[in-house]
């Protein structure tokens, strides 16, 4: 009988550990719950197995139609166990055998993965608008209260209304030139602050963080707003935002178990989004408040109306095409903010990263600024001038992509493209990190080579698809311009004003880490020592 049970236990143990092991590229089991829950699904497979064939399959009136070739999958959950936790490199692999689209079925939802040039232009070019929709999984649905933010919005005309509304009065040249203020103090802000803590060990992504985010609230709703310590852990919020922005959760691919949102991932980001909440309804509250006592504090003080109070304005207005509620407005905040800080810290990090792996890039660089800028402070009116450190930029975006798989879009309509049919609704992806490590693109695209920007016209528009860090076509990244001037002038800064070592009990490394931003596994702590004689330009 003793034996029976011990056997029965090992048995279920091994059941236990076969269950976790299947799911564990996309589920990280950390209690019995999880446990259980991995258990349901696998015995799902045999249950909802029965149902594959009546759905399995694209079918047309006059047959079966050509779909992009791809692995096959299991019954129900499709390829989803098969993949892994660096899925832009998975995908990279795949594309080596079976071509340059493949495609696969991942629960219920049909993917697509292009990784050529010639194909992602037909994506982004030939068939924009057919493919500027999205597919928003459920966890960006929760903290973009729905969708109703630029990024996950689809091809519509609210879409259009925020995002022209955010180009023309955040993001215009006028307006960062307005800003420019804003830029120059809290750069100089981050400088003085490095300074006193010189000879210790320093954060890179907090400093590129800190500096982004007080800039970009200076300029939605001005230095008034903001109260002392009410931003606090919100970076710490922002990273747990982004991580469950990709997250595998089973309800984005069988939507029929998104009820239970057995993952919790749902019920995660809610916690995330009430705290967003506190912070946006506080800013937006305090400026409805001074409105009505009818101050001045609701604009700068050269009278110029900060992004807030435009949008507060115009939710006042009748014209239910340019009018918006403070749920919409809030989902165009947390856009700007998160977009904004996220990448520009995560860029920093990954380029100071490279310089410190590479010495003679950095010899280079230091030899560009002391010509530029001389022993003095760095200006932004030098920036146009650093041409080295501007390729060591555009170098740094094309070996560590921010957006490896840029965000997936959605065609409104069946469309062919590479001789396939890609279904109406497909989750469609562009493999920017493939085609930016292909060697058919890019001569030895493993070695880190700033030189290869020197020649021709390089930037970020997506002009030229061999090189779309922020995507290409009407559902590019719009805070390109601000992202590329903030993360100039923070490195110049940074490199010109300090000099900078490794720890050396800190191991290096450059491997990265996929998300919806894919950041360094192992965060960059450097240590900051004087470079430029007069002590007085660090105050």
């Amino acid at each position: 009988m003793l034996f029976t049970t011990i056997m029965k236990s090992d048995f279920k143990d091994k059941i236990y550990l076969t269950m976790i092991n299947y799911w564990s590229w996309w589920w990280d089991v950390d209690n019995e719950g999880d446990e259980l829950a991995c258990t349901i699904l696998t015995i799902l497979v045999l249950v909802l197995s029965l149902l594959w064939y009546k759905w399995t399959g694209w079918f047309t009136k006059g047959g079966r139609i050509r779909l992009p070739p791809g692995p096959y999958g299991l019954p129900v959950f499709g390829y989803l166990p098969f993949l892994s936790h660096q899925l832009h490199e998975r995908f990279t692999e795949i594309s080596h055998r079976y071509g340059p689209i493949f495609s696969l079925r991942l629960g219920s939802k049909f993917h697509v993965v292009v990784s050529s040039v010639d194909l992602a232009k037909v994506v982004t070019r030939e068939f924009d608008r057919t493919f500027a929709n999205r597919s928003p999984p459920v966890a960006a649905l929760t903290i973009t209260y729905g969708g109703l933010d630029i990024a996950w919005s689809n091809n519509n005309a609210y879409w259009r209304n925020m995002r022209k509304l955010l180009v023309s009065q955040v993001l215009s040249n006028a307006n960062l030139d307005a800003c420019q203020g804003f830029r120059t103090t809290e750069v100089r802000k981050t400088i003085s602050n490095v300074y006193a803590r010189m000879g210790t060990p320093v954060d890179i992504n907090e400093i590129g963080f800190d500096t982004e985010l007080n800039v970009v609230t200076s300029m939605l709703w001005g230095r008034s707003s903001i109260s002392g310590d009410f931003f606090d852990g919100f970076r710490e919020v922002e990273f747990k935002i982004i991580a469950l922005l990709t997250a595998p959760n089973i309800s984005d691919f069988i939507p029929v178990l998104s009820w239970f949102d057995l993952q919790g991932r749902n019920r995660e980001m809610q916690k995330q989004r009430e705290h967003l909440d506190r912070i946006l309804d506080h800013i937006i509250e305090d400026r409805i408040e001074t409105n009505s006592r009818k101050t001045e504090d609701a604009a700068e003080d050269d009278g110029r109306k900060d992004f807030l109070q435009i949008m507060l304005e115009l939710k006042d207005q009748k014209d239910a095409s340019t009018s918006f509620d403070i749920v919409q407005i809030k989902a165009l905040l947390f856009d700007i903010l998160t977009a904004s800080t996220d990448t520009t810290s995560t860029m920093v990090e990954w380029v100071m990263a490279e310089i410190l792996n590479n010495l003679g890039v950095k010899t280079k660089i230091h030899e560009e600024l002391t010509e530029v800028v001389g022993m003095d402070i760095v200006e932004e009116s030098h920036l146009h001038k650093l041409k080295y450190l501007d390729a060591v930029v555009k170098e740094t975006f094309r070996v560590h992509p921010p957006l490896p798989l840029l965000i997936q879009r959605s065609p409104d309509e069946t469309c062919m493209v590479g001789g396939y049919t890609i279904p109406k609704g497909s989750i469609v992806y562009i493999n920017a990190w493939a085609i930016q490590h292909d060697p058919k693109n890019w001569t030895n695209p493993l070695e880190f080579k700033p030189e290869r920007f020197l020649n021709g016209k390089w930037d970020y528009s997506g002009t030229n698809i061999n090189f779309l860090p922020f995507g290409s076509g009407r559902r590019i990244c719009p805070g390109v311009p601000l992202g590329e001037k903030m993360l100039m002038y923070i490195l110049a800064s940074l490199l010109h004003s300090f000099e900078w070592i490794l720890p050396k009990d800190e191991e290096f490394e450059l491997s990265d880490e996929f998300g919806f931003v894919t950041k360094k596994t192992k965060p960059l702590v450097a240590i900051p020592f004087q470079r430029l004689s007069d002590a007085t330009l660090y105050e």
